[in-house]
Protein backbone atom coordinates (compact mmCIF):
# COMPACT_ATOMS: atom_id res chain seq x y z
CA UNK A 1 0.00 0.00 0.00
CA UNK A 2 1.43 2.98 -1.13
CA UNK A 3 1.79 5.98 1.65
CA UNK A 4 0.36 9.43 1.02
CA UNK A 5 2.37 12.02 1.91
CA UNK A 6 0.56 14.99 2.73
CA UNK A 7 1.10 18.84 3.01
CA UNK A 8 0.35 20.21 6.19
CA UNK A 9 -1.01 24.03 6.63
CA UNK A 10 -2.03 26.32 9.02
CA UNK A 11 -4.75 28.73 9.97
CA UNK A 12 -7.97 29.74 7.64
CA UNK A 13 -6.23 31.80 5.02
CA UNK A 14 -6.47 31.77 1.50
CA UNK A 15 -8.40 28.38 2.35
CA UNK A 16 -10.38 28.90 -1.52
CA UNK A 17 -6.75 29.34 -2.98
CA UNK A 18 -5.14 26.26 -1.43
CA UNK A 19 -7.47 24.17 -2.31
CA UNK A 20 -7.74 25.40 -5.99
CA UNK A 21 -3.77 24.46 -6.08
CA UNK A 22 -4.05 21.43 -4.19
CA UNK A 23 -6.17 19.82 -6.57
CA UNK A 24 -4.30 21.57 -9.75
CA UNK A 25 -1.12 19.77 -8.10
CA UNK A 26 -2.49 16.61 -7.04
CA UNK A 27 -0.84 17.18 -3.82
CA UNK A 28 -3.29 16.02 -0.85
CA UNK A 29 -3.09 18.64 2.35
CA UNK A 30 -3.87 18.84 5.95
CA UNK A 31 -4.60 22.27 7.34
CA UNK A 32 -4.74 22.83 11.37
CA UNK A 33 -6.38 25.16 13.62
CA UNK A 34 -8.73 26.67 11.53
CA UNK A 35 -10.12 29.78 13.45
CA UNK A 36 -9.33 27.47 16.63
CA UNK A 37 -9.54 30.85 18.71
CA UNK A 38 -12.37 31.96 17.23
CA UNK A 39 -15.38 32.41 19.34
CA UNK A 40 -16.86 30.34 16.91
CA UNK A 41 -13.90 27.73 15.83
CA UNK A 42 -13.89 25.92 12.19
CA UNK A 43 -15.10 26.37 8.95
CA UNK A 44 -17.52 28.29 8.32
CA UNK A 45 -20.70 27.04 5.60
CA UNK A 46 -19.30 28.31 2.70
CA UNK A 47 -16.31 26.85 2.78
CA UNK A 48 -17.76 23.41 3.31
CA UNK A 49 -19.98 24.42 0.82
CA UNK A 50 -16.81 24.57 -1.61
CA UNK A 51 -15.58 21.45 -0.79
CA UNK A 52 -18.78 19.73 -1.78
CA UNK A 53 -18.38 21.61 -4.81
CA UNK A 54 -15.15 19.86 -5.44
CA UNK A 55 -16.56 16.88 -4.41
CA UNK A 56 -18.63 17.51 -7.19
CA UNK A 57 -16.54 18.26 -9.73
CA UNK A 58 -13.86 14.98 -9.19
CA UNK A 59 -13.80 11.07 -8.34
CA UNK A 60 -12.20 9.91 -5.60
CA UNK A 61 -12.01 12.85 -4.10
CA UNK A 62 -11.56 12.54 0.25
CA UNK A 63 -12.85 15.41 2.34
CA UNK A 64 -12.19 14.64 5.95
CA UNK A 65 -13.06 16.91 8.72
CA UNK A 66 -13.08 16.79 13.10
CA UNK A 67 -15.96 17.19 15.45
CA UNK A 68 -14.88 20.76 15.75
CA UNK A 69 -14.41 21.71 12.38
CA UNK A 70 -10.83 22.78 13.26
CA UNK A 71 -8.82 20.07 11.36
CA UNK A 72 -8.98 19.19 7.23
CA UNK A 73 -7.83 16.52 5.60
CA UNK A 74 -8.18 16.81 1.83
CA UNK A 75 -6.83 14.29 -1.00
CA UNK A 76 -7.72 15.50 -4.52
CA UNK A 77 -9.26 13.27 -6.93
CA UNK A 78 -9.68 13.42 -10.88
CA UNK A 79 -11.13 16.22 -12.47
CA UNK A 80 -14.35 15.12 -14.42
CA UNK A 81 -16.03 18.27 -15.18
CA UNK A 82 -19.64 17.26 -16.22
CA UNK A 83 -22.93 18.51 -17.35
CA UNK A 84 -26.51 19.08 -16.17
CA UNK A 85 -24.37 19.83 -12.88
CA UNK A 86 -26.31 21.78 -9.86
CA UNK A 87 -24.78 23.55 -6.59
CA UNK A 88 -26.26 25.91 -3.86
CA UNK A 89 -23.57 27.77 -3.07
CA UNK A 90 -26.28 28.99 0.23
CA UNK A 91 -26.92 32.39 1.67
CA UNK A 92 -23.24 33.20 3.41
CA UNK A 93 -21.45 33.88 0.38
CA UNK A 94 -21.93 35.22 -2.83
CA UNK A 95 -21.56 32.89 -6.53
CA UNK A 96 -18.39 34.53 -7.29
CA UNK A 97 -16.57 33.15 -4.46
CA UNK A 98 -17.41 30.05 -6.19
CA UNK A 99 -17.24 31.39 -9.61
CA UNK A 100 -13.11 31.79 -9.83
CA UNK A 101 -11.83 28.46 -8.91
CA UNK A 102 -14.66 26.89 -10.66
CA UNK A 103 -13.34 28.28 -13.86
CA UNK A 104 -10.26 27.40 -13.58
CA UNK A 105 -10.76 23.52 -12.60
CA UNK A 106 -13.08 23.37 -15.30
CA UNK A 107 -10.39 23.98 -17.75
CA UNK A 108 -8.49 20.93 -16.79
CA UNK A 109 -11.80 18.60 -16.31
CA UNK A 110 -12.14 15.49 -18.58
CA UNK A 111 -15.72 16.65 -20.08
CA UNK A 112 -16.81 20.42 -20.08
CA UNK A 113 -18.12 21.71 -17.15
CA UNK A 114 -22.16 22.97 -17.87
CA UNK A 115 -23.29 23.95 -13.82
CA UNK A 116 -26.09 26.10 -12.37
CA UNK A 117 -25.00 27.90 -9.16
CA UNK A 118 -27.89 28.59 -6.72
CA UNK A 119 -27.30 32.29 -4.27
CA UNK A 120 -26.37 35.54 -3.70
CA UNK A 121 -25.18 37.18 -7.25
CA UNK A 122 -24.29 40.33 -5.83
CA UNK A 123 -22.85 41.80 -3.27
CA UNK A 124 -19.71 43.93 -1.95
CA UNK A 125 -18.03 40.82 -0.45
CA UNK A 126 -16.66 39.27 -3.70
CA UNK A 127 -16.77 40.13 -7.29
CA UNK A 128 -20.46 40.11 -8.73
CA UNK A 129 -21.37 37.83 -11.57
CA UNK A 130 -21.61 41.34 -14.01
CA UNK A 131 -17.52 41.23 -13.37
CA UNK A 132 -16.82 37.52 -14.25
CA UNK A 133 -19.37 37.53 -17.72
CA UNK A 134 -17.81 40.71 -18.52
CA UNK A 135 -14.42 40.84 -17.73
CA UNK A 136 -13.03 37.76 -16.22
CA UNK A 137 -14.00 35.40 -18.55
CA UNK A 138 -12.00 37.17 -21.58
CA UNK A 139 -9.28 37.12 -19.40
CA UNK A 140 -8.69 33.67 -20.58
CA UNK A 141 -8.61 34.58 -24.31
CA UNK A 142 -5.01 35.58 -23.48
CA UNK A 143 -3.97 32.16 -22.25
CA UNK A 144 -4.89 30.80 -25.63
CA UNK A 145 -8.98 29.74 -24.27
CA UNK A 146 -11.44 30.29 -27.17
CA UNK A 147 -14.33 31.95 -26.20
CA UNK A 148 -16.73 30.19 -27.70
CA UNK A 149 -18.63 27.96 -25.25
CA UNK A 150 -17.55 29.86 -22.70
CA UNK A 151 -20.39 31.61 -21.02
CA UNK A 152 -21.73 32.75 -17.96
CA UNK A 153 -25.73 33.63 -17.85
CA UNK A 154 -27.63 34.95 -15.36
CA UNK A 155 -30.75 33.22 -15.10
CA UNK A 156 -32.22 35.47 -11.53
CA UNK A 157 -30.65 37.75 -9.82
CA UNK A 158 -30.88 37.32 -5.86
CA UNK A 159 -29.65 39.95 -3.50
CA UNK A 160 -28.15 39.60 0.12
CA UNK A 161 -29.74 38.19 2.96
CA UNK A 162 -31.95 35.76 1.14
CA UNK A 163 -30.12 35.54 -2.13
CA UNK A 164 -32.37 33.76 -4.71
CA UNK A 165 -30.01 34.02 -7.97
CA UNK A 166 -29.38 31.66 -10.46
CA UNK A 167 -26.74 31.80 -13.39
CA UNK A 168 -25.68 28.57 -15.35
CA UNK A 169 -22.04 28.71 -16.53
CA UNK A 170 -19.71 26.60 -18.88
CA UNK A 171 -16.74 26.07 -19.30
CA UNK A 172 -14.76 23.91 -22.50
CA UNK A 173 -11.49 22.32 -21.33
CA UNK A 174 -8.18 22.71 -22.59
CA UNK A 175 -7.24 19.85 -24.89
CA UNK A 176 -3.33 20.12 -24.03
CA UNK A 177 -2.26 23.09 -21.80
CA UNK A 178 -2.79 27.45 -21.45
CA UNK A 179 -0.45 29.12 -23.82
CA UNK A 180 2.08 31.91 -22.12
CA UNK A 181 1.31 35.55 -22.51
CA UNK A 182 3.20 38.74 -23.29
CA UNK A 183 1.11 41.05 -21.62
CA UNK A 184 2.58 44.41 -20.52
CA UNK A 185 0.98 46.69 -22.77
CA UNK A 186 -2.57 47.80 -21.27
CA UNK A 187 -3.21 50.95 -24.04
CA UNK A 188 -5.40 53.90 -23.47
CA UNK A 189 -9.12 53.71 -22.73
CA UNK A 190 -11.24 53.67 -25.96
CA UNK A 191 -14.99 52.49 -24.11
CA UNK A 192 -16.49 52.27 -20.82
CA UNK A 193 -19.49 49.76 -20.70
CA UNK A 194 -21.44 48.88 -17.35
CA UNK A 195 -24.64 47.50 -16.12
CA UNK A 196 -27.05 48.25 -13.06
CA UNK A 197 -29.22 45.43 -11.65
CA UNK A 198 -32.40 46.21 -9.25
CA UNK A 199 -34.64 43.36 -7.98
CA UNK A 200 -37.71 44.26 -5.84
CA UNK A 201 -37.13 47.89 -5.80
CA UNK A 202 -38.36 50.91 -8.02
CA UNK A 203 -36.52 50.04 -11.81
CA UNK A 204 -36.29 54.06 -11.31
CA UNK A 205 -33.21 52.95 -9.03
CA UNK A 206 -31.03 52.40 -12.09
CA UNK A 207 -31.48 55.30 -13.30
CA UNK A 208 -30.17 57.36 -11.33
CA UNK A 209 -27.19 55.39 -10.93
CA UNK A 210 -26.53 55.49 -14.28
CA UNK A 211 -27.29 59.16 -14.10
CA UNK A 212 -24.14 59.76 -11.54
CA UNK A 213 -22.41 57.54 -13.58
CA UNK A 214 -22.14 58.99 -17.03
CA UNK A 215 -22.33 63.20 -14.91
CA UNK A 216 -18.44 61.37 -14.02
CA UNK A 217 -17.19 59.67 -17.24
CA UNK A 218 -18.95 61.82 -19.81
CA UNK A 219 -16.44 64.66 -19.27
CA UNK A 220 -13.73 62.31 -20.08
CA UNK A 221 -14.41 60.13 -21.93
CA UNK A 222 -17.50 60.14 -24.89
CA UNK A 223 -18.03 56.64 -25.78
CA UNK A 224 -20.10 55.42 -22.73
CA UNK A 225 -23.04 53.07 -22.27
CA UNK A 226 -24.40 51.63 -19.05
CA UNK A 227 -27.60 48.81 -19.61
CA UNK A 228 -29.81 48.34 -17.01
CA UNK A 229 -31.54 45.51 -15.87
CA UNK A 230 -34.49 45.24 -13.91
CA UNK A 231 -35.78 41.94 -12.27
CA UNK A 232 -39.45 41.57 -10.87
CA UNK A 233 -41.10 38.56 -9.95
CA UNK A 234 -39.31 35.08 -9.89
CA UNK A 235 -36.17 36.40 -11.30
CA UNK A 236 -35.52 39.11 -8.30
CA UNK A 237 -34.76 36.60 -6.08
CA UNK A 238 -36.09 36.96 -2.50
CA UNK A 239 -34.45 40.49 -1.08
CA UNK A 240 -34.52 43.63 -2.39
CA UNK A 241 -31.06 45.34 -4.17
CA UNK A 242 -29.29 46.98 -6.51
CA UNK A 243 -25.95 47.82 -7.93
CA UNK A 244 -23.85 48.62 -10.51
CA UNK A 245 -20.73 47.27 -12.66
CA UNK A 246 -18.43 49.03 -15.00
CA UNK A 247 -16.31 48.14 -17.13
CA UNK A 248 -13.39 49.72 -19.02
CA UNK A 249 -11.74 48.72 -22.50
CA UNK A 250 -8.67 49.57 -23.76
CA UNK A 251 -6.84 49.77 -27.06
CA UNK A 252 -4.60 46.78 -26.81
CA UNK A 253 -8.06 44.88 -25.24
CA UNK A 254 -7.17 44.71 -21.91
CA UNK A 255 -10.52 45.10 -19.58
CA UNK A 256 -10.63 46.71 -15.98
CA UNK A 257 -13.52 46.78 -13.99
CA UNK A 258 -15.16 48.24 -10.62
CA UNK A 259 -18.29 47.70 -8.79
CA UNK A 260 -20.18 48.81 -5.81
CA UNK A 261 -23.78 47.72 -4.63
CA UNK A 262 -26.39 47.71 -1.95
CA UNK A 263 -28.77 45.98 -0.43
CA UNK A 264 -31.75 46.24 2.45
CA UNK A 265 -30.21 43.51 4.81
CA UNK A 266 -28.48 46.09 7.49
CA UNK A 267 -25.35 46.13 6.93
CA UNK A 268 -23.99 42.18 5.00
CA UNK A 269 -21.20 43.11 3.43
CA UNK A 270 -22.16 46.57 1.90
CA UNK A 271 -21.76 50.42 3.06
CA UNK A 272 -24.57 51.44 4.68
CA UNK A 273 -25.50 54.91 6.41
CA UNK A 274 -27.95 55.20 9.65
CA UNK A 275 -31.00 56.64 9.68
CA UNK A 276 -33.72 57.40 11.84
CA UNK A 277 -33.73 55.65 15.27
CA UNK A 278 -30.35 53.99 14.40
CA UNK A 279 -32.01 52.00 11.66
CA UNK A 280 -29.67 51.37 8.70
CA UNK A 281 -30.44 52.36 4.99
CA UNK A 282 -28.83 51.27 1.98
CA UNK A 283 -26.86 53.60 0.29
CA UNK A 284 -28.21 55.85 -2.32
CA UNK A 285 -28.14 54.94 -6.05
CA UNK A 286 -26.55 58.57 -6.76
CA UNK A 287 -23.77 57.71 -4.11
CA UNK A 288 -23.66 53.79 -5.88
CA UNK A 289 -22.93 55.37 -8.91
CA UNK A 290 -20.37 58.07 -8.34
CA UNK A 291 -18.61 55.29 -5.94
CA UNK A 292 -18.34 52.99 -8.73
CA UNK A 293 -17.00 55.16 -11.38
CA UNK A 294 -14.67 56.79 -9.26
CA UNK A 295 -13.14 53.19 -8.45
CA UNK A 296 -13.34 52.66 -12.03
CA UNK A 297 -11.21 55.75 -12.83
CA UNK A 298 -8.88 54.64 -9.63
CA UNK A 299 -8.06 51.58 -11.12
CA UNK A 300 -7.32 52.65 -14.64
CA UNK A 301 -5.05 55.17 -12.83
CA UNK A 302 -3.05 52.40 -11.23
CA UNK A 303 -2.25 51.20 -14.81
CA UNK A 304 -1.78 47.31 -15.70
CA UNK A 305 -3.57 45.22 -18.13
CA UNK A 306 -6.05 43.84 -15.01
CA UNK A 307 -7.33 45.38 -12.31
CA UNK A 308 -6.37 44.63 -8.22
CA UNK A 309 -9.31 42.56 -8.11
CA UNK A 310 -8.24 40.34 -11.04
CA UNK A 311 -3.95 40.21 -9.95
CA UNK A 312 -4.36 36.80 -8.13
CA UNK A 313 -6.04 34.98 -11.26
CA UNK A 314 -3.77 36.10 -13.54
CA UNK A 315 -0.30 35.28 -11.57
CA UNK A 316 -2.30 31.87 -11.47
CA UNK A 317 -2.89 31.58 -15.13
CA UNK A 318 0.62 32.31 -15.68
CA UNK A 319 2.00 29.64 -13.43
CA UNK A 320 -0.13 27.14 -14.89
CA UNK A 321 1.37 27.78 -18.40
CA UNK A 322 4.03 25.84 -20.09
CA UNK A 323 7.38 26.08 -19.62
CA UNK A 324 7.62 29.09 -21.62
CA UNK A 325 8.30 32.66 -20.18
CA UNK A 326 5.01 34.89 -19.29
CA UNK A 327 5.35 38.31 -18.88
CA UNK A 328 2.69 40.61 -17.29
CA UNK A 329 2.25 44.31 -15.84
CA UNK A 330 -0.05 44.84 -13.21
CA UNK A 331 -0.50 47.67 -11.20
CA UNK A 332 0.15 47.98 -7.26
CA UNK A 333 0.16 44.57 -5.40
CA UNK A 334 -2.86 44.18 -4.03
CA UNK A 335 -2.94 42.07 -0.13
CA UNK A 336 -4.04 38.68 -1.75
CA UNK A 337 -2.04 39.08 -5.05
CA UNK A 338 0.91 38.58 -2.85
CA UNK A 339 0.13 35.92 -0.99
CA UNK A 340 -1.33 34.02 -4.21
CA UNK A 341 2.20 34.64 -5.23
CA UNK A 342 3.76 32.75 -2.03
CA UNK A 343 1.16 29.94 -2.17
CA UNK A 344 1.82 29.52 -6.09
CA UNK A 345 5.49 29.19 -4.96
CA UNK A 346 4.95 26.46 -2.51
CA UNK A 347 2.19 24.22 -4.27
CA UNK A 348 3.56 24.74 -8.06
CA UNK A 349 7.08 25.58 -7.25
CA UNK A 350 7.03 29.03 -9.89
CA UNK A 351 8.62 31.58 -8.59
CA UNK A 352 8.21 35.32 -10.12
CA UNK A 353 10.56 37.93 -10.99
CA UNK A 354 9.13 41.03 -9.67
CA UNK A 355 10.65 44.44 -11.04
CA UNK A 356 9.22 48.13 -10.44
CA UNK A 357 8.68 50.27 -13.18
CA UNK A 358 9.34 53.85 -11.79
CA UNK A 359 7.95 55.97 -14.85
CA UNK A 360 4.65 54.28 -14.79
CA UNK A 361 4.39 53.63 -11.32
CA UNK A 362 3.00 50.20 -12.11
CA UNK A 363 4.79 46.40 -11.60
CA UNK A 364 6.33 43.73 -14.42
CA UNK A 365 6.04 40.35 -13.13
CA UNK A 366 8.09 37.34 -15.31
CA UNK A 367 7.85 33.23 -14.58
CA UNK A 368 8.11 30.28 -16.28
CA UNK A 369 4.91 28.28 -16.41
CA UNK A 370 4.98 24.63 -14.43
CA UNK A 371 3.64 23.54 -17.72
CA UNK A 372 0.12 21.48 -16.14
CA UNK A 373 -1.48 19.71 -19.11
CA UNK A 374 -4.50 18.46 -19.23
CA UNK A 375 -4.37 14.72 -18.18
CA UNK A 376 -7.92 14.09 -17.78
CA UNK A 377 -9.23 14.49 -20.93
CA UNK A 378 -10.26 11.97 -23.32
CA UNK A 379 -7.43 10.86 -25.39
CA UNK A 380 -8.66 10.28 -28.96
Amino acid sequence: MVKISFTRLHGCQQFRLRLLLSTLSNNPIIIDDIRSDDSSPGLRPYEISLLRLLEKLSDDCVVEINETGTKLKYKPGVLLGGRNLTHDCGPSRSIGYFLEPLIVLGLFGKRNLSITLKGITNDNVDPCVDTFRMTTLHMLKHFGVPLEGLELKIISRGSPPLGGGEVHLQVPIVHSSLSAVNWVDEGMVKRIRGVTYSTKVSPQMENRMVNSARGIFNPILPDVYIFTDHKSGPQAGRSPGYGISVVAETTTGSLISAEASACYSGGYGVDTIVGEEGKHAPTPPEDLGVQAASLLLEEIKQGGVVDSTHQGLLFLLCALCPQDVSKVRVGKLSPYAVQTLRNIRDFLGVKFVIKADPTTNTVVLKCVGCGLKNLSRKMS
